[in-house]
């Protein structure tokens, strides 16, 4: 307790003591702040020992001083004035509380004050702002990358067969693929590597057809060493095997694949145009001749898509060779075809770095005669005749396996003869099958058909040589029909051996016209005897072409004896001339003309007679219009003669014996008309109506009764209703026949020598001469 006082004492002590010891001298008390001076109080300058401490500044006020920080501090407490009892000068860090640099750059604080400073890539140009620097002015990326200036950096964009490992600031450098990639050349070929490339040395017996980053594939020039069959193919297998080996020798010494493809089109124009290719065994050396040259061309072409056309064919090939596998569709066009096919078809499994799609179209190629695995009637009909109708194509890609393709190939074909399907005729889409029997048109692997009447769709899981067949299909023989012909024509046969006996024996009747029938029914005697016992003997081949080229000769020479009696009836009814023809000169219309037409017929065409079903004229070729032509010519001037005959007889019978009632008239008039048409071939206009596709059947069922009775009404016409061949029969039958006449229409054609003359009537009975 003591010491405590004690202390306490000592500290009033020393604070009293200046006073006292003032006091003791005489100089007055100041306040805080001040300080004695000669006998005055004067402010104490507390600034001159700086008492506020670093980085702030003192200032002296009377009595007192106050501290503030100098510019980039502040206070701790944040007061402006402080004294140093109280707070302390700090740094501010500009860099914190607000962006002083401008863009580009960055801030750094340092003490009192910052420093902005570039960002890199950018430099000081003017004051303070920052520009970008442009590196590609130096060669920042090596000489095998172009460098692009970006803000504040640049990037590096290596050429192909350059990398920078990954960074695209570095300078680019070589990649060397022959280390990187394994068997990049394939098995039989050997890399070398080059600055941003490289290229494979094929192994003998091997090649990638000019393209030196692909892989060796083998060359099988062998193939095509087989000795062909015909001379004419000899050209194009020799344009193969030098193409083939060709490949094996320098760049420098072999053609372009452009080249190439137009030499191959020109030999297989002369092969097509040259070439029959009936024989099945030709047309598989020609197609398999066109797909191993073309496999050899198609990965030497430049260009992404290549068009060459000839007066033959016509090619079209798409290419790439884009190091990574293509994607997408190919679509092709030729005049008459459509391809669609995918890359990835074209491509296969493995893709040796090129990929092509071909499509050849033959102009000329006609392989009708050719046979056809399947039947392409889905009715299960064998009795078809076949043809191609459209254009046979050739679709390749550069995958080897097509057997299965992976997605359908579609064909799109033109017909080169339109039609709807109907019962007469259908089609299928057919390729050619080399496997079987030397070569046939078959419809395996076809996955989907379309048709209509101008074009077919067909979609294939293969690919191979394509086209569309024609099956015509004849009109089915009925019952009915054969009863109807067989009937018919053996009456016909009975009555035209009556007509030739009456025609030829009877002299009393004997005439110009009377030997123009004459003719007419040995002609017609000898074509439906040959028609009703010869016409379906179709085994023995040359037999039925015989048979065929027979009832071509009759036919036509009766139809020239129908011409022959028109124009005797046209001298009689319009000349009005007591004239006749010459018989040399029918006799030469009537079988000359005829005999020529067969001759050239069967020179021009001799396939043409003798078909599958029957021995008559072959629709192929046309052929058929050998006969058609000249009939179509006869019936046109037969029906002139006919209108001439008709309106001369109506003007006739109007002057006729008025006693005679209009419905006899008539009668005669009809009897007369219908007379001449059996003679002029009228009842063969029905055969016309046979090619419409409604009312056929109708139409033939007339035409086989007109014609297969065609005997049988010459014999009532001209025979049984004349009254003068009436008079000979009465001679031949004795009196059996003279009881009878009376039932006989007293209006008939009358027969008579008289018939040279001018047209007439005689006053009573008004009978025609005609």
């Amino acid at each position: 307790m003591e010491l405590k006082w004690s202390f306490l004492l000592l500290g009033s002590l020393l604070i009293l003591l200046p006073a006292f010891l003032n006091v003791a001298d005489g100089a007055p008390q100041c306040k805080l702040g001040h300080r004695a001076v000669k006998g005055s109080c004067v402010d104490d300058d507390e600034c001159v020992v700086n008492p506020c401490g670093e980085h702030s500044l003192c200032h002296n006020t009377e009595g007192s001083y106050y501290c503030t920080c100098q510019q980039g501090f502040h206070s701790r407490s944040g007061a402006q004035n402080f004294t140093a009892t109280k707070d302390q000068c700090k740094d501010i860090n500009e860099c914190m509380t607000s962006s002083p640099c401008s863009e580009n750059s960055y801030c750094s604080n340092t003490l009192g004050s910052f420093a902005c400073t570039c960002s890199p890539g950018f430099q000081k140009q003017s004051g303070s702002k920052c520009t970008d620097i442009d590196e590609c002015v130096s060669l920042r990326c090596g000489l095998y990358g172009s460098c692009s200036n970006t803000p504040g950096s640049f990037n590096c964009t290596c050429r192909e067969g350059f990398k920078n490992l990954g960074n695209s600031s570095t300078p680019c450098k070589d990649i060397d693929e022959c280390d990187k990639m394994e068997h990049i050349c394939g098995e039989n070929g050997s890399c070398r590597n080059s600055p941003g490339s490289y290229s494979c040395e094929c192994n003998p017996g091997y090649s990638n057809y000019g393209n030196k980053k692909t892989k060796c594939t083998e060359l099988k020039c062998e193939s095509g060493t087989t000795k062909p069959k015909q001379a004419v193919m000899g050209d194009l297998m020799n344009l193969f095997m030098s193409s083939c080996q060709s490949l094996s020798q320098p760049k420098e010494q072999h053609r372009s694949g452009e080249a190439l493809l137009k030499q191959l089109l020109n030999v297989s124009g002369e092969v097509v145009s040259s070439e029959d290719f009936r024989d099945s065994s030709t047309l598989t050396e020609f197609l398999g001749a066109m797909e191993k040259t073309l496999r050899l061309v198609g990965p030497q072409l430049e260009q992404p898509m290549t068009k060459v056309d000839s007066d033959n064919s016509e090619a079209w090939l798409a290419v790439n060779k884009d190091p990574n596998r293509p994607n997408g569709s190919v679509i092709l066009n030729t005049d008459d075809v459509h391809l669609n096919v995918s890359w990835k078809t074209a491509c296969g499994e493995e893709y040796p770095g090129f990929a092509y799609v071909a499509l050849v179209s033959y102009k000329g190629l006609n392989s009708t005669s050719t046979s056809v695995l399947e039947n392409p009637d889905p009715k299960g009909r064998n009795s078809s005749s076949c043809q191609l109708n459209s254009r046979v194509v050739t679709a390749l890609v550069s995958n080897p396996q097509t057997q299965n393709l992976p997605e359908p190939v579609t064909l799109t074909f033109k017909h080169l003869q339109e039609g709807a399907v109907s019962e007469q005729m259908n089609y299928s889409c057919v390729y050619w099958d080399e496997s079987h029997g030397g070569g046939v048109w078959s419809g395996r692997g076809c996955v989907k058909a379309e048709f209509n009447s101008t074009h077919a769709t067909c979609s294939w899981s293969h690919l191979s040589s394509f086209a569309v067949l024609m099956a015509l299909y004849p009109i089915q023989d009925t019952f009915e029909l054969v009863l109807i012909t067989r009937i018919g024509l053996s009456l016909s046969l009975v009555c035209l051996l009556v007509c030739i006996l009456t025609f030829s024996l009877c002299r009393s009747i004997k005439n110009t016209r009377t030997t123009i029938h004459l003719h007419l029914c040995i002609c017609l005697f000898i074509a439906d005897f040959l028609f009703l016992f010869f016409i379906s003997s179709t085994r023995d081949r040359v037999g039925c072409g015989i048979v065929a080229g027979l009832l071509h000769f009759f036919f036509l020479s009766a139809f020239c004896w129908m011409l022959l009696e028109g124009v005797q009836l046209y001298r009689m009814v319009v000349k009005v001339f007591h004239t006749t023809l010459h018989p040399l000169q029918m006799v030469a219309a009537g079988y000359g003309v005829p005999l020529a037409i067969v001759i050239i017929s069967a020179i021009a065409y001799p396939m043409g007679y003798g078909t599958d079903r029957h021995c008559w004229l072959s629709l192929k070729e046309d052929f058929i219009w050998s006969f058609y032509a000249p009939v179509c010519i006869v019936i046109m001037i037969n029906s002139f003669f006919f209108v001439i005959t008709v309106w001369k007889l109506a003007g006739k019978f109007s002057s006729l014996n008025p006693d005679l009632s209009k419905l006899k008239k008539l009668r005669m008039f009809v009897v007369t008309a219908v007379a001449q048409l059996c003679v002029l071939g009228g009842m063969w206009v029905f055969g016309c109506f046979l090619f419409q596709e409604q009312g056929t059947v109708v139409m033939l069922y007339l035409f086989t009764i007109l014609n297969s009775l065609q005997g049988a009404l010459i014999f009532i016409m001209h025979c049984l209703m004349s009254k003068s061949v009436r008079q000979e029969y009465s001679k031949l039958c004795g009196g059996i026949c003279t009881s009878q006449k009376k039932r006989y229409s007293e209006f008939s054609t009358n027969q008579s020598s008289n018939s040279q003359g001018p047209l007439k009537s005689a006053p009573s009975t008004g009978e025609s001469q005609i």
